[in-house]
């Protein structure tokens, strides 16, 4: 037995219901959960669970073996015990459009100049990406934000869907970090489509279309190396 997942399918779902399967001090495992772990460069989701009478503030996800553990505030639901979850859903979707955000980036980035990703974090609105330039100048930081902006106004949908691994490898593009973080046991690739401009494995909530991810400025650049370079980008509220 595992926590079902239910953010891979729906990210836009808000509140689950769910069973108490353990508990470890201040951590509950639930049988299903929409609270996303943290991974990627995306950190975990913040809510609460309920069970009508009480209410506990969820401070920290993290996926462990099977389970999703669920840090709480207080004494913890028991196991057993039905509850239900709401997500902190202005920080989920903030960083929803974030995450979409970057994967556009990363999409013009490699479609116009073939350059892998090396490194990348977000939070909610914010974000960064490292990428193998050996030189990236103001004009082509310029350039970038142009086309990462003309991807967001193009409106194009998102779309998620699962391969075996096995299909997943031949197609080597599907990767787009310098090294493969797919744990070799994997046996099922999520994969993370923008149409008609990026696509990638990837276990992160997205929005729907590019349209949702407003304007992206590009903040800042800097060199992290001889072949590393950083762009870093804020969202419009």
């Amino acid at each position: 037995m595992e926590t079902r997942l239910l953010y891979p399918t729906d990210a836009y779902l808000r509140t689950f219901e769910a069973t108490v399967v353990a508990v470890e001090g201040s951590a509950v495992a639930l049988d299903a959960t929409a609270f996303y772990p943290g991974g990627g460069g995306q950190p975990p989701d913040e809510g609460i669970l309920t069970d009508g009478r009480q209410v506990w503030v969820v401070r920290a996800v993290r996926r462990q073996g099977p389970w999703v553990w669920h840090t709480v505030e207080g004494e913890p639901p028991a196991v057993g015990q039905r509850v239900r979850g709401e997500i902190d859903w202005e920080r989920r979707y903030a960083l929803m459009r974030t995450h979409t955000a970057l994967h556009i980036l990363c999409g013009v980035v490699w479609r116009d100049y073939r350059a892998k990703v090396t490194g990348g974090n977000m939070e909610p609105l914010r974000g960064r990406m490292d990428f193998e330039f050996e030189t990236l100048t103001g004009d082509r930081v310029r350039e970038i934000e142009a086309k990462i902006n003309a991807e967001v106004a193009a409106a194009r949908p998102v779309r998620v869907y699962f391969l075996p691994r096995e299909e997943a490898d031949r197609h080597p593009d599907l990767i787009r970090t310098k090294v493969n973080l797919l744990p070799p046991d994997l046996q099922v690739v999520r994969v993370v489509e923008i149409e008609g401009l990026d696509l990638q494995a990837d276990g992160g909530t997205h929005v729907a279309n590019t349209r949702e991810v407003g304007r992206i400025r590009i903040v800042d650049y800097k060199s992290k190396g001889k072949i590393n370079k950083r762009i870093e980008i804020a969202i419009e509220c």
